[in-house]
This record gives structure tokens, sequence and C-alpha cells, in this order.
């Protein structure tokens, strides 16, 4: 099986090599092996994983906190 570096992973999905390196060590990206301190390798056959992060802008509030507030007005 080839290996390619995570740079060149970010050359092909055309995303950083950071978020590689975060996919990577989320084990996101299947097979992707840590070589030493820094380095990733990841399969040349490997897909780029779905973005799992949100998109909206929008986060998930604690309810409680929310009918708090409701409450108190």
């Amino acid at each position: 099986m080839d290996y390619i570096t995570a740079k060149e992973a970010s050359e092909k999905w055309n995303i950083s090599v950071r978020r590689i390196q975060t996919l990577c060590s989320q084990n996101r990206i299947l097979g992707a092996k840590k070589m030493g301190d820094k380095l990733w390798v990841i399969p040349e056959d490997a897909e780029k994983p779905k973005d799992a992060r949100i998109s909206t802008g929008k986060y998930i509030k604690n309810k409680k906190k929310q009918n708090k507030k409701l409450m108190s007005i």
C-alpha cells in the first residue's frame, strides 16, 4: 500500500495541512498512521472524510439556561 503525506493530502483535498492532522488524530481518516512525533502518512486511496463541523454558525446551547432566561422576563 502506498502512502502520501499530510501536505500531499491537503493539496489533493484542498484543505489545510493542520485540518488533515486534526482529522488523523481524531481517527477520521481510515488507515492514517503517525510516523515519529509529527508526520502523518495517509493511504493514497483514502477518501476525504465528510466535514462534521458546525456549518450554520449556530451552536447547541444548554436548554436549561435558555428556559431560565425566558422565565425571568
